[in-house]
């Protein structure tokens, strides 16, 4: 494997905020970018509570336009949202692991239609987590449980699937993110196997890369992958607590752990929660971390600049990088260096 030192991403801003409802955001798990330059987060809350699951509508500038969903198993309701993706047609995907289901959104954030239902067979779904649009704007939707990718129509139509359970060169095992590249192909972050796994757009396996482990270019439950137009594989390495970027070989390029700073949502806050911001100005942002014996996540949990599970991450046209960071409520927002 190559290896390349360059800086490729620098950092950019921050965008969130954790609350329950409004402008912010609580437990995000994914991100889609939209047609028309807004942003599309979408927040799992935690262990079950229903207060904080929605989409959240912003842009790049941090303006914030609304949000949409809600908890519940009705129509337009999420229990355990845990990827989101959108059409050109402006209609938001997002599926749930615990209904099991697809549920669509129109442009105005209402409910469209929705499909799935708890099974193995082809169209059921167990646990489904990453979605992406192929090249022709069917729905690829990673069943996790199932150990495999299924796609659909817009409209929910089962229409083909690929991978099956293992080790081996196109089995998985728990895959959880999923995209396709501009000519097509289909990357999966093998989550339970600590890969990431290339597929042709017909689900035939072309290459695999990264290993278990904590050193560079290697990978410890991957839980997101995203490709640019050149080539390049962006990866969260969730379990290690940052972002990989790989050349088109596989080679790594370079890692990055997190360089946030405070958002304007955050900011807004804090001039008007004055006890807050006192108490914020005089903690030590980062101690020391000797005795967390290189633990990535010891790290990530005391060190507000880092990653702290970082569990999507998008590209946009411009080549920007949108990692949403899960416990910490945030996105961090990078540029081509």
């Amino acid at each position: 494997m190559t290896t390349r030192t360059r800086q490729f991403m620098k950092y950019s801003h921050t965008i969130g905020l954790s609350t329950m409802s409004g402008r912010g955001f609580y437990y995000p798990v994914d991100t889609a970018i939209g047609e028309d330059d807004r942003l599309y987060t979408v927040s799992r809350s935690l262990d079950g509570d229903p207060r904080g699951i929605r989409v959240t509508i912003y842009d790049l500038a941090s303006e914030y336009f609304g949000t949409f969903g809600e908890s519940g198993e009705d129509d337009g309701q999420m229990i355990w949202p845990t990827g989101v993706a959108r059409d050109t047609q402006g209609r938001t995907f997002v599926s749930d692991e615990f209904t099991n289901r697809i549920t669509v959104f129109d442009v105005d954030g209402d409910f469209s239609h929705s499909w799935g239902k708890m099974g193995s067979g082809a169209g059921e779904l167990d646990g489904p987590s990453g979605v992406a649009f192929d090249r022709d704007q069917n729905l690829l939707v990673v069943d996790h449980h199932n150990h495999r990718v299924q796609r659909y129509s817009q409209n929910g139509i089962f229409l083909s699937e690929f991978g099956s359970f293992g080790s081996a060169n196109g089995e998985l095992n728990l895959p959880w993110g999923i995209t396709a590249s501009s000519k097509g192909d289909i990357y999966v972050a093998d989550w339970r196997n600590d890969r990431i796994q290339q597929f042709s757009p017909d689900g035939e396996y072309l290459a695999s890369f990264g290993r278990s482990g904590r050193d560079d270019g290697e990978l410890f439950r991957p839980s997101s992958v995203a490709v640019d137009p050149d080539g390049y594989v962006y990866v969260a390495d969730w379990g290690n607590e940052r972002v990989q970027i790989f050349d088109p070989d596989g080679g790594f390029v370079q890692s990055i752990r997190g360089e946030a700073t405070d958002s304007k949502w955050a900011e807004a806050f804090l001039e008007i929660n004055l006890e807050e911001a006192a108490a914020r100005d005089r903690a030590n942002m980062e101690p020391e971390i000797k005795f967390f014996n290189d633990d990535p996540h010891e790290e990530s949990s005391h060190i507000e600049k880092y990653f702290w599970a970082p569990t999507s991450l998008k590209l946009d046209s411009e080549g920007r990088m949108y990692v949403t960071e899960s416990n910490r409520h945030r996105v961090q927002i990078y540029d081509k260096a």
